[in-house]
């Protein structure tokens, strides 16, 4: 099952995309928002319209970045506490395929932001931690890549460090933030009924999409890893030079 893993979820990923799309410029409607005042009705300035369509792929990326995060922090904890090897390859594989979605995620919403405040970028609460969590993932890949015999370790406390902003993330939104909130009363949970059929394929989709990417990256990793200890072994036994 394993060798079909991939490729079942890119192919179930590429085919949601596709209907995913179809849907979100045929069957969703523009969001309008209306307010009254002395009896007359009239469109509210938070009105996005067209624009908001983008928040198909903005939502969706932020609950696969979260999810990469989480698994690549509790995988470094177990790499940490018991120095098994493949919980570092999911570690770092995890870390990599976040900080994709990261960037997506800052995009997509630096777009959002612009016809939403006319602006590309506001320093609110969370939009700041946001950008500290892609930093760190950032760092983290740096790391693994520059730092020598000690990145592993090191790398995995960024890990457990970017895991630890996810719910700070997610609930720092105050009455004075104009980011949407989260949770039992935020944008996703109140919105138009017509709109959550796109949405929950548009999270399945990306959910396959980060399922095929971290099984294919850590598949990756292992593979790096013990091509690193075959050259080491030949180096010790005087078989390469």
């Amino acid at each position: 099952m394993n060798r079909y893993l991939v490729p079942i979820c890119a192919s179930l990923g590429a085919i949601g995309f596709v209907l995913t799309i179809w849907m979100i410029f045929n069957s969703t409607p523009t969001q309008v928002d209306y307010q009254t005042d002395e009896g007359h009705v009239f469109l509210s300035g938070s009105s996005l319209f067209f624009n908001q369509k983008i928040f198909y792929y903005h939502v969706p990326h932020a609950f696969m970045l979260f999810a990469a995060v989480a698994t690549s922090g509790i995988a470094s904890i177990l790499f940490l506490t018991k120095r098994v090897q493949k919980w570092d390859d999911i570690a770092l594989a995890t870390a990599e395929v976040a900080a994709v979605f990261g960037a997506v995620v800052l995009v997509t919403g630096s777009i959002w932001a612009k016809v939403a405040w006319d602006r590309w970028w506001i320093w609110e609460k969370r939009l700041t931690m946001s950008l500290l969590l892609w930093l760190t993932l950032i760092g983290y890949v740096l790391v693994r890549r520059f730092a020598g015999a000690s990145a592993d370790r090191l790398a995995s406390g960024m890990a457990v460090f970017a895991m630890i902003t996810l719910p700070f993330i997610y609930f720092m939104v105050g009455a004075d933030d104009s980011h949407p909130q989260a949770g039992p009363d935020g944008n996703v949970a109140t919105q138009d009924p017509r709109m959550r059929p796109t949405f929950y394929l548009s999270v399945l989709t990306f959910l396959l999409w980060f399922v095929a990417l971290a099984a294919a990256r850590i598949r990756g990793v292992r593979m790096e890893r013990e091509v690193r200890e075959l050259r080491e072994r030949g180096l010790d036994a005087g078989v390469l030079a």
